[in-house]
């Protein structure tokens, strides 16, 4: 059971909910009171004061007054003109996280929509009920065409993918109040940001195999060196090297007075990400506990207030700064798996091969991993560096955080393979090598990697152990 209360969801249970049918969704009770609070505040409100999108048009509309006689027709025609998405349709664990956040969102008690619909969506995640959504149509000022089209599924005009609710009435502010909000693109952030989470912790993992496997120097780990520069990414990095490399005291010299970059660099490359991450986490813990509704209905003031909390600039430029760092960190995974299939650095044969003269070992593995460095390099550029003016100029600037989340995620998946292949080259290189794992806590993640990835050394297609690496790498974000 989760129980949704407006202020203290979290990333993990998003993710949780995402992939998981079988956790029972409900509204706290003082949620819902809030809730009901605001819904019957606004007819006050509207009969004294004009309430964009509840008397008014919405966007450059907002100078044309509804007839609050026909208020609700209004309200309905606001769901349906904007449910123009377009492209393909959401998968479902994205779906779902974009219903918990904005249940969450609208627990806060500030949106003014009727309870019911708290309840309804409630209802649609315990029961695995999912409406069709578009993914296209946001620019990161609102998710209104993905809001739209759940909405009018909530209300029986559209029907459900999967599995089926009783149609839910809305009222006359209803319809605004419930697609006032970037649901959808902060669902895809936190997903976003849940894997590449794990990913970095799992590179500790992979990395302190290559280093073991290239008998690396730990000088460059060492205590004294990163307290003299202590950003707190780097530091958390070297020290869990350290930990998994079983480093006590002042180190020793290493084989090598320098170590290849990819080695000795990687607290200084992996720490900006690793502070992203943090940052990102941060950020989107504030907005999926966040009141984003405009115009939001108050309460405690008895007033409603217009604003611009719809604009995502916080998301854009955290996802963007993340998707930058971790590119930087896979170029360091491709540079390592490089010097794994150099004969002069692992004192092996080349490309880790097994066989008679001339065989290619793990030679392929190099091209797979560039191959998915160039693509996460395409989805790591910046996307808040371009803007848009719509709705007839009114509208005049965007934060495209809806496009920085799906880059997210297609960064994740080519991280994923980048950091695979060299997973496969460490841990052949450490079967083939005389270095003793026993005592150190690396050997934890070797022992999962061995585990999975055939142990056969002969040349032979190596993409089953690929995707046996790449599935094997959220369990070594705990090793």
């Amino acid at each position: 059971m989760l129980v949704v209360d407006g202020a203290n969801l979290t990333c993990a249970d998003v993710e949780a909910v995402a992939e998981h049918r079988d956790i029972r969704v409900a509204v706290a009770p003082d949620a819902l009171r809030r809730a009901d609070q605001a819904w019957r505040l606004v007819p006050e409100l509207t009969a004294r004061r004009q309430l964009y999108g509840h008397t008014t048009g919405v966007g450059a509309n907002r100078d044309e007054v509804v007839d609050l006689a026909a208020a609700h027709e209004h309200g309905r025609r606001l769901m349906r003109s904007h449910a123009g998405g377009t492209g393909e349709v959401m998968p479902i664990d994205l779906t779902r996280a974009m219903l918990l956040v904005r249940l969450n969102q609208l627990a806060a008690g500030r949106s003014g929509v009727h309870p019911r619909l708290l309840t309804a969506l409630a209802d649609a995640l315990t029961t695995g009920a999912v409406p069709r959504v578009h993914r296209t149509g946001a620019i990161g000022t609102g998710d209104l065409t993905a809001l739209a089209d759940t909405g009018l599924t909530l209300a029986g005009e559209r029907p459900w993918a999967i599995g089926d609710l009783p149609p839910v009435p809305f009222d006359a502010g209803d319809a605004l109040a419930f697609q006032s909000s970037n649901a959808a693109t902060i669902a895809e952030a936190v997903l976003a940001g849940q894997e590449l989470g794990r990913l970095l912790r799992a590179s500790h993992a992979v990395a302190a195999m290559s280093f073991i496997a290239l008998d690396g120097s730990p000088e460059a780990y060492a205590t004294p060196v990163h307290a003299a520069r202590p950003h707190p990414g780097q530091v958390e990095c070297a020290a869990d090297m350290r930990r998994l490399l079983g480093m006590l005291g002042v180190p020793k010299p290493g084989s090598r007075i320098q170590d290849p970059y990819g080695l000795r660099a990687f607290p200084q490359v992996q720490g900006p990400a690793l502070d992203a991450h943090r940052y990102l986490r941060d950020v989107l813990t504030i907005e999926i506990n966040a009141s984003t509704e405009n115009p939001m209905i108050s309460v405690e003031t008895g007033d409603a207030f217009h604003h611009a909390h719809f604009h995502t600039a916080y998301v854009a430029v955290a996802l963007d700064r993340l998707r930058a760092t971790v590119h930087h960190v896979a170029e360091l995974s491709a540079a390592r798996l490089g010097d794994l299939v150099e004969p002069t650095l692992t004192g092996l044969p080349a490309f880790l091969a097994a066989g008679p003269r001339g065989s290619s070992g793990v030679m392929i593995l190099e091209y797979v991993a560039h191959d998915a460095l160039a693509q996460l390099r395409q989805s790591a550029l910046p996307v808040t560096i371009g803007t848009a003016v719509v709705s007839r100029g009114l509208e005049d600037h965007a934060s495209f955080a809806t496009h920085a989340a799906r880059s997210a995620r297609h960064v994740a998946t080519a991280y994923r393979h980048v950091l695979a292949c060299e997973l496969v080259a460490a841990t052949r290189a450490l079967r083939m090598r005389s270095a003793s794992l026993l005592d150190l806590p690396v050997r934890t993640a070797f022992d999962r990697a061995d585990a999975v990835l055939d142990k056969d050394l002969n040349d032979r297609p190596l993409s089953g152990d690929i995707a046996g690496a790449a599935a094997v790498l959220d369990s070594l974000a705990e090793a």
